[in-house]
């Protein structure tokens, strides 16, 4: 029996050696399953569960409802053996040895390394790991959910998300790679266009990059961001920034890594050239569905 590959970025997906396992249609069938995926570092009593899912049923129903979804799970998942999921007579929690790979799991694996770490100086592997997590993150949380446990979720996961991408971009100022690192310090604008920081950094990305004209229009976004979203103007720093741009004499500061790091390679600026393909074919695509559901509403409205 092949092990299971399950996506929760995004839309839920469960296959087993490519193929979409079927048979987890239900919806609480799914949100059960999707909870203790989330929740998969300790076991949770029946009675928890029964209440989180059915708690507005009676407490003989929302057993029921528990065993049936429970029996369901393990039938599509072919887990009478108890491989994926370990249920108890009052204790369910999902298999550590269960042979699953889930993309939340990896996603928060790449992060735990990291954290606390500024972008600078985090290695090669680690940033590769890192850039592995920002593929991974396809879409927010469960989407199309808004059960109170999956909402706080859902934002926690994003505050990851939009972390990794500022360590990623600090990185790439680091060692000069100017194209990527506004390529990431573009994504954290889609999820927060009044991002300060993020913009401070594309100012000075792009000002390195030769592209003093760019580096002046992102202030002005920033500042329209800024004066829409909050009501507020841009604080000392990125005003001081604007002025030094303006004028033409921003200090470059490069840390030591990048000071001693050695001239790209034609494979080195092959990989980077395929990362950033890869990043603009997922902001097409989410871009492309963002579209889809403004076209879906406006056509509701009429």
């Amino acid at each position: 029996m092949g092990s299971l590959n399950i996506s929760l970025f995004g839309k839920l997906c469960v296959r087993r050696d490519e193929r979409e396992v079927q048979g987890i249609d239900a919806g609480k069938a799914q949100e059960l399953l999707s909870y203790l995926l989330i929740h998969r570092d300790r076991p949770h009593s029946r009675e928890a569960l029964a209440g989180l899912l059915w708690g507005d049923t009676s407490t003989e129903k929302s057993r029921k409802y528990l065993r049936q979804a429970l029996w369901q799970l393990q039938t599509a998942l072919d887990d009478e053996a108890g491989g994926v999921l370990t249920v108890e007579h009052d204790w369910v929690q999902l298999n550590s040895k269960g042979g699953v790979w889930l993309d939340v799991a990896a996603f928060e694996q790449a992060f735990t390394p990291v954290q606390g770490s500024g972008g600078g100086d985090i290695s090669e592997h680690a940033t590769g790991l890192l850039q592995e997590a920002v593929r991974l993150y396809r879409a927010d949380l469960l989407e199309g959910w808004y059960q109170d446990w999956c909402l706080y979720e859902r934002e926690r996961l994003q505050n990851i998300y939009l972390l990794i991408l500022d360590k990623l971009m600090a990185h790439c100022e680091a060692r000069r790679k100017f194209e990527l690192g506004l390529l990431y310090g573009s994504l954290i604008l889609r999820h927060d266009r009044a991002h300060e920081r993020t913009h401070r950094q594309m100012m000075s990305l792009q000002y390195h990059s030769g592209d003093r004209t760019a580096a002046l229009r992102q202030y002005e976004r920033c500042a329209a961001a800024l004066q829409e979203e909050l009501g507020v103007k841009p604080d000392g720093r990125t005003s001081a920034l604007y002025q030094q741009i303006r004028d033409g004499n921003v200090q470059e500061t490069r840390t030591p890594a990048a000071a001693e790091a050695a001239p790209a390679s034609l494979t080195e600026l092959l990989g980077q050239l395929r990362q950033i393909q890869t990043l603009l074919a997922d902001v097409q695509q989410r871009v492309h569905k963002d579209i889809k559901e403004v076209e879906f509403a406006i056509d509701k409205r009429r």
